[in-house]
């Protein structure tokens, strides 16, 4: 999916959305009207739905997924990425973003955009009562 090829509907729904960020101390909420304007944004494919994250395209090489929670209806998705564009260590290359479906359409949209220290995911035991 691209977002060229999206109806003018599609693209006029996602501009009226906004998006919550705080990157580098300054904070949101932004517009998606905005970012199609300054950004050169495109879908990612996560687990084979298209996801549109407030990010240059040119960053999807350098950005891994760690982890993604999907909503039981599937219509929300939460994304721990790692974006090594600007340096590798933990404490700049960690972003969390929270998704959700576009109503009457087929792919999600970030409504949340945050710097992350990446932490390593705690040891979850089975079965464990106490």
């Amino acid at each position: 999916m691209k977002l060229s090829g999206l109806s003018e509907e599609s693209l006029e729904a996602i501009k009226a959305v906004r998006w919550d960020r705080i990157i580098e101390k300054h904070e949101g909420p932004y517009t998606w009207a905005s970012t199609l304007e300054w950004y050169d944004p495109e879908f990612m494919m996560i687990e084979g739905r298209a996801v549109l994250l407030p990010v240059e395209q040119s960053r999807h090489g350098n950005t891994t997924i760690l982890r993604t929670i999907w909503s039981a209806d599937g219509n929300s998705l939460t994304l721990f990425l790692k974006d090594t564009t600007y340096g590798d260590d933990w404490f700049m290359s960690g972003y969390i973003a929270v998704c959700d479906r576009m109503a009457n359409h087929d792919f999600y949209l970030a409504i949340l955009y945050h710097e992350w220290f990446i932490i390593e995911p705690s040891t979850v035991l089975e079965n464990d009562s106490n």
